[in-house]
């Protein structure tokens, strides 16, 4: 068992930055591709940047601007995001995946098929 834990988050003026943390518990990452994803206001939740232990995946809305990265011995998946805009807000998640590579984990859309652990969210907001 997985538990995941999302922190980082908060209110952002546009052009700022934030990171994200996921941390995990209870079991190595080192089997797992973890992705972030996001529910912007009245939106489907959706992938965006996805990491495995040796390739990065981004969607072309974040890219230049987000950085993923992990730390195996910490349990840690960060998300630096800079450059952050109004279209950037939402509740972000990570999640935890042993089947699926990261551009397929990125795109899966509801039920999520294939995700095995969710975190609970942290709420982002970019607003001047």
């Amino acid at each position: 068992q997985v538990q995941l834990v999302e922190s980082g988050g908060g209110l952002v003026q546009p052009g700022g930055s934030l990171r994200l943390s996921c941390a995990a518990s209870g079991y190595t990452l080192d089997y797992y591709n973890i992705g972030w994803f996001r529910q912007a206001p009245g939106k489907e939740r959706e992938g965006f940047s996805c990491i495995s232990n040796s390739e990065k995946y981004y969607v072309d809305s974040v890219k230049g601007r987000f950085t993923i990265s992990r730390d195996s011995g910490k349990k840690t998946v960060y998300l630096q995001m800079d450059n952050l805009k109004p279209e950037d807000t939402g509740v972000y998640y990570c999640a935890a995946s042993r089947t699926r590579n990261v551009r397929a984990m990125c795109a899966i859309k509801s039920p999520f098929l294939g995700l095995d652990y969710w975190g609970q969210g942290t709420q982002v907001t970019v607003s001047s």
